[in-house]
């Protein structure tokens, strides 16, 4: 018998923590907001039909606190948790800890969670399921002479990266032997003190690679995409700009890479909204997995707006143990979709944090125009966790009016009281480059330095 979800706590905040108590609202869920002393007059908090005070503002006193949450399902009575991303939202134990409790976790298994988090164990699933992955390492290395006999069937040029965990930490170029040697050593200090994993492996480096990623959804049964999002416009491995679907795919390409990952997602019996990150080698047009992220992803928005599908409202009910309602022949493309993501950094200074009080604030709206954001006037950011302040979402009958739509938004919307990136995504709406969908994974940092005539912006 499966187990309805009657009460939802979202182990989240800022943006995502709001998208997720309006998607459950709208199936009739009531919701806790899990909060931090720094959130309690949050959006999220203010939505939500009731809230749990986690602990004081520091993240892991609040929202890396496992037996905070599990209190909180305890003291609510709520016996589903939506992790969000980030946080514990691809944390195994964290996942078996809720289920141990009796309680639903809105995700996919601590099963599936560990064996995709493990970026060696991952390629290795994907070339179980005939899913090609970039020519690297096939086990975990742990000292120089071990990376070094590695390097020689691998290649040069190559990256080092971290075993565990994510968001560009633990990885480092190495051009020769000599390199490797010497980066080696503090990738593994890097990916020790980001995931508590020293345990690192190498990937050939493609150095004109696009970052292509396909949205999958999963009921533990069957699975289907929502096509592929063009994310390769990021600064130091950090994405600003996404589209759906990549402009530069012809059909061909685009179901076989649709359908890679379809098939990786069913090897897996997956579950919930998942994410499956490819390199593009636009010179031989060969696709290379990387990495799976067993989550819902900041950039989700340009998948639905494409699709017509709420994700978070389709995690929801797979949780809940419906099944996908769905097949994959019902789910169409339809025009283009672009994201702008909007930060509380200052361009001007090394995009330096500048959390502060929301003074202005006016959103965009027409035909066309989503904006996913926790703000609201008079609210003050606090300065303890992810500089994101909103998403900026437009979808259009094809990608050039997706881009004057979105040059549009960014015109119409005002936001003062801190720095922050809107000027940043004017300027880039502005480059030729952009429009005639010319760049790659390095494009973004070149771009910022050479406007400033030398030092990043």
């Amino acid at each position: 018998m499966t187990q309805a979800i009657a009460k939802l706590l979202v182990a989240n905040r800022g943006e995502i923590a709001v998208r997720i108590i309006r998607a459950a609202q709208a199936l009739g869920i009531p919701t806790v907001a899990a909060c931090s002393a720094a959130d309690v007059d949050s959006q999220a908090a203010r939505m939500a039909d009731e809230v749990y005070l986690l602990g004081p503002a520091r993240a892991d006193k609040s929202y890396l606190n496992v037996e905070a949450l599990l209190g909180a399902l305890n003291a609510t009575g709520a016996n589903a948790v939506h992790p969000g991303y980030g946080f514990l939202s691809e944390n195994a134990d964290f996942a078996e800890a809720v289920l141990a409790a009796g309680a639903i976790f809105v995700g996919p298994s601590p099963e599936t969670i560990r064996r995709m988090g493990d970026k060696a164990q991952a390629r290795r699933t994907a070339q179980a399921a005939g899913v090609p992955v970039v020519p690297g390492s096939p086990n975990e290395l742990f000292d120089v002479e071990s990376a070094l006999r590695a390097a020689e069937s691998v290649g040069y040029p190559l990256l080092i990266k971290a075993s565990a965990g994510g968001g560009g930490r633990g990885i480092r170029l190495a051009e020769d032997a000599r390199q490797l040697s010497e980066e080696f050593p503090r990738s593994q200090r890097e990916a020790q003190a980001a995931f508590g994993n020293g345990a690192v492996y190498l990937e050939r480096f493609i150095r004109r690679a696009r970052h292509i990623e396909v949205q999958v959804l999963g009921d533990g049964q069957h699975a289907v995409h929502l096509f592929e999002r063009e994310c390769s416009l990021q600064r130091r491995r950090q994405k600003i700009f996404e589209e759906a679907p990549s402009p530069v795919l012809s059909q061909q390409q685009r179901e076989t890479l649709c359908a890679s990952a379809v098939r990786l997602a069913e090897s897996l019996g997956y579950k919930g909204a998942g994410t499956l990150e490819y390199l593009y080698d636009e010179a031989t047009g060969e696709f290379f997995f990387i990495e799976m992220n067993t989550r819902i992803q900041v950039e989700h928005p340009v998948s639905e707006l494409i699709t017509g599908i709420d994700l978070v409202q389709a995690m929801l009910r797979i949780a809940g143990g419906e099944p996908l309602g769905f097949t994959q022949s019902d789910i169409q493309l339809k025009g283009a979709a672009l994201q702008m993501r909007l930060n509380a950094e200052d361009p001007a200074r090394d995009f330096f944090p500048s959390p502060g009080l929301v003074e202005t604030l006016v959103w965009p709206q027409g035909e066309g125009v989503r904006v996913d954001t926790h703000l609201y006037q008079g609210y003050r950011v606090p300065p303890y966790y992810d500089s994101l302040l909103a998403k900026l979402i437009v979808h259009g009958a094809d990608r050039a009016e997706a881009l004057a739509r979105a040059r549009m938004v960014v015109r119409q919307t005002t936001l003062s009281g801190m720095a922050n990136t809107l000027s940043l995504h004017g300027e880039l709406l502005e480059q030729p480059w952009l429009h005639r969908a010319d760049f790659h994974t390095g494009t973004l940092e070149t771009w910022l330095a050479e406007r400033h005539g030398g030092g990043e912006a």
